[in-house]
């Protein structure tokens, strides 16, 4: 984990708009921010776009695709520039104040940054208890690791029993999770960046696919 929460990404989500004619990308960073956390100059927020030609996963990421960024920098919560560049090549440029969402000049690119509800779902509390049950049953001898790729293996009684507990709200606390809540992080909030832009900055034809990664980098 870094020492900059701020740098401490969440997750990365990517996803296309109804119409095809956009992507939505958003980073969460600051897991379980108390709500002192800001955006600064410390920290460049990077989103790395790769373009590859093939309309199916067999064909576009059997070879490495070219690259676009989006870059986002801050001097603080309230004043932000954004862009998007592919070698020394910048498609597209923002800046602004991201709080209240700013838009670049040819509309092409709009961005959010600040405090959000943790988008992330996940019954923390069900996984533990489930990973507990087998443990218990490996160290009972009724269960086996699979020598051919070290899966634990379940008859399909206890394999319906692990999956009941992973979909069971709990009804004690099981950290950090609170009892009777299945959604562990409900309660937390992220600072988050989400960006929305038109696919044509990324994707060179229509029969490409695209991946993406985020990364950030803290100033020396």
């Amino acid at each position: 984990m870094p020492a900059n929460q701020m740098a401490d990404i969440g997750d990365v989500y990517t996803w296309m708009t109804s119409d095809g004619a956009n992507i939505n990308f958003a980073m969460t960073v600051s897991p379980a921010d108390m709500g002192t956390n800001t955006f600064g100059p410390s920290v460049q927020y990077v989103w790395h776009v790769s373009d590859h030609p093939g309309a199916t996963n067999k064909a576009a990421f059997a070879a490495a695709g070219t690259e676009t960024k989006m870059i986002c920098t801050f001097a603080s919560n309230t004043s932000a520039q954004c862009w998007v560049v592919e070698g020394t090549t910048v498609k597209d440029y923002v800046k602004g104040d991201p709080s209240t969402a700013m838009t670049s000049a040819d509309g092409k690119m709009k961005v959010f940054a600040g405090r959000r509800s943790d988008p992330f779902f996940f019954n923390l509390a069900g996984f533990k208890n489930a990973a507990a049950a087998a443990e218990g049953l490996l160290g009972a001898g009724q269960a086996d690791i699979r020598a051919s790729d070290g899966c634990l293996e379940l008859t399909g009684a206890q394999g319906a029993a692990a999956q009941a507990l992973l979909g069971a709200t709990s009804g004690s606390a099981v950290g950090p999770c609170p009892a009777n809540q299945k959604d562990c992080f409900a309660n937390f909030n992220v600072m988050a960046i989400v960006v929305q832009a038109d696919k044509s900055l990324f994707q060179a034809s229509a029969d490409h696919l695209l991946g993406v990664w985020g990364s950030t980098h803290m100033a020396q």
